[in-house]
Parts: structure tokens; C-alpha cells; sequence
């Protein structure tokens, strides 16, 4: 009996070892906050049929959408520690640690998602990967959600529609900065607690893209759309610094070489989404208007010139976009 527990304990533990062995070295682990039906996990998806063909099927990635590895700081954590091989995460979040990040939510810097995919050329946003370092994380390059606007459960057409309405915002400074500025109380709640929040009344809008609100449905609890157009939105595709310097030459060019494929489709995929996704609102019957920017422009003035104030790669980024 005791030998039998012997060779059981035994190769479980093997079989452990041998499923961490092909997980560290044949299929990498990538994590993401959004739902499998985001531009995030699509890119994903596409950098992962690449790495197949371009690895001749000896490498893959398994995905791990909607907060399965943990939040963006869960990530993190098993980057550093080698624990996971990639990430999509937030340029929000990363601005908490890399404040240069913040360039990213400067508002009205950008006409659309192309404008803003464009600036991922900028030598300011390139510095912002190279920078990842100091944090033991190597920056592959962005991907980008919609452009933000305002779903609510009331109609949102002036600025006084803002004050004091719980908006559920993302939980960075700048967006905080953002929303105070309009007299809002910006709310800070995980994306999947949203649409129950909206249905209790714990929330009256939501500062989102518009593949999250088509992904999770949260036009069934607040069929009010206004196009703020306001921010973009990146998530950062990331490598662990430790996963990546144990790589030959040879494996990191095949894996950028996947990765840099997937970043421009998914470029071009969300300029169309952006459409598409606005089109099937409105025939689910969701009340679509615009909001006129210049309403919005002093306050949009004053985080710009806080945030360029207060980091000099912030302020490159943002004149290198706005002199382009």
C-alpha cells in the first residue's frame, strides 16, 4: 500500500512537472482582463495562429480571458515571477507603475482608433515599452478598445447631466482627475459587477468602449448611448522579462514576428469594429446622441495640462501626437 501511495505521489508529480515543462516551454499563458468577445482577446487569438504557423506547431498560447489570471496587478506579479509568459494589460493600470502611460487618456488627443493606433509609432509611446524594463516586463506592443463614450440609464445631452452622477470609471488618477472635473462621482467597480450595479441604481453610467458594452450586453440595463469620443484606450501586450531572456534569438524573432502581424490586424479589425458595433447598438434600440465637445474642452485643458506638467515623456508623447 505504501508503495502504491509511493508511485501515485509520484507520478502526479511528474505528470505536474511535465504539464509546468510544456506550459513554460510549448504553450505560453496569456492573461486579459476583457471577454472573449473583446478586440483584446481577438488579437490574442490571431498572435496565436500566427505563433503556430510561424513556430511550425511547436509553440501556442493559452488564453485566459475576463480576469481568469487575476486582475491586470494579479498579472503583474506572475509576469515578474515568471508564472505566465504574456499579458494584455492596461495602459491604466501600467500608468499606476509607468506614469508615462498616462499620455494614453490625455482627452481629445485623438480623432478615432486609428489615429490612435497611428501613435503607437510615436518614439514617446516606443519608450514606453522599452521603459517596461525597469519593471521586469518586456513591452511587445498595443492594442486598442474602442474609443470611450457614456452609457447610461438617463439621457446625458449637457454638462449639468454630469454632476454627481456614479460613473463607473476606470481606477486611475487621471480618469478620476477627468471626472471631477465635469462635477461627476467617478465609481470605481469591476466590469463584470456593471450591469447588476446599473440595474440597482448603484450606477447611473459608464465610461466604456463600445465592444465592451456590445460583449457584456450593458445596453439591456442603460439603453442611453452619447458619443463622448473623449479617450483611447490601449492595452499593452507584454512578455515576462524572465520568460523572454531565457529565449534564443531565434524564438523572440518568431515571436515578434506573430505578435507584430496580430497588433496591425487588430488595428485595422477595431477601426471596423467601431462601426459595427454602433450599428448593431442602434438596432437593438439603444438612443444614440452626440455630445458637443466644446462643452467639454476646458476640462479636457486641464488634465492635459496637469499630466504634461507633471512627466516629460508624457508631455513628448503628447507633442509628437499633436504636431503630427
Amino acid at each position: 500500500m505504501v508503495m502504491l501511495k509511493k508511485l501515485f505521489t509520484g507520478s502526479v508529480l511528474g505528470a505536474a512537472l511535465a504539464f509546468s515543462f510544456s506550459a513554460s516551454a510549448d504553450t505560453l499563458r496569456l492573461g486579459h482582463v476583457t471577454p472573449p468577445s473583446h478586440i483584446w482577446n481577438q488579437v490574442a487569438e490571431r498572435f496565436n495562429d500566427n505563433l503556430k504557423k510561424e513556430s511550425a506547431g511547436k509553440d501556442s498560447i493559452r488564453i485566459f480571458p475576463l480576469s481568469k489570471l487575476g486582475g491586470d496587478d494579479q498579472m503583474i506579479n506572475l509576469l515578474q515571477s515568471g508564472g505566465i509568459q504574456l499579458a494584455i494589460l492596461t495602459a491604466g493600470s501600467l500608468s499606476n507603475r509607468a506614469e508615462p502611460m498616462n499620455a494614453w487618456f490625455l482627452p481629445y488627443i485623438f480623432n478615432d482608433v486609428t489615429d490612435a493606433a497611428n501613435a503607437s509609432n510615436h518614439p514617446a509611446a516606443q519608450q514606453m515599452l522599452d521603459d517596461l524594463k525597469e519593471h521586469k516586463l518586456v513591452g511587445l506592443g498595443y492594442t486598442f478598445a474602442g474609443m470611450r463614450h457614456i452609457l447610461s440609464t438617463k439621457p446625458v445631452t449637457t454638462l449639468d447631466d454630469f454632476k454627481n452622477k456614479k460613473i463607473r470609471s476606470f481606477p486611475n488618477q487621471l480618469f478620476n482627475d477627468w471626472w471631477n472635473q465635469l462635477d461627476a462621482a467617478p465609481t470605481a467597480l469591476a466590469i463584470s459587477d456593471v450591469s447588476s450595479a446599473l440595474t440597482t441604481n448603484l450606477l447611473d453610467a459608464v465610461d466604456v468602449d463600445l465592444d465592451i458594452v456590445v460583449g457584456l450586453k450593458m445596453y439591456q440595463q442603460a439603453p442611453y448611448l452619447t458619443l463622448t469620443n473623449h479617450m483611447a484606450f490601449p492595452g499593452v501586450v507584454v512578455a515576462s522579462e524572465k520568460w523572454w531572456n531565457s529565449l534564443s534569438d531565434e524564438h523572440r524573432t518568431i515571436i515578434l514576428k506573430s505578435f507584430k502581424e496580430a497588433e496591425q490586424w487588430g488595428f485595422e479589425k477595431q477601426a471596423a469594429a467601431e462601426v459595427s458595433n454602433l450599428d448593431f447598438l442602434k438596432q437593438e434600440g439603444v438612443t444614440v446622441s452626440e455630445f458637443d465637445r466644446e462643452q467639454l474642452q476646458n476640462a479636457a485643458d486641464n488634465v492635459i495640462k496637469k499630466y504634461t506638467e507633471k512627466n516629460e515623456l508624457t508631455n513628448e508623447f503628447y507633442l509628437q501626437q499633436i504636431q503630427k
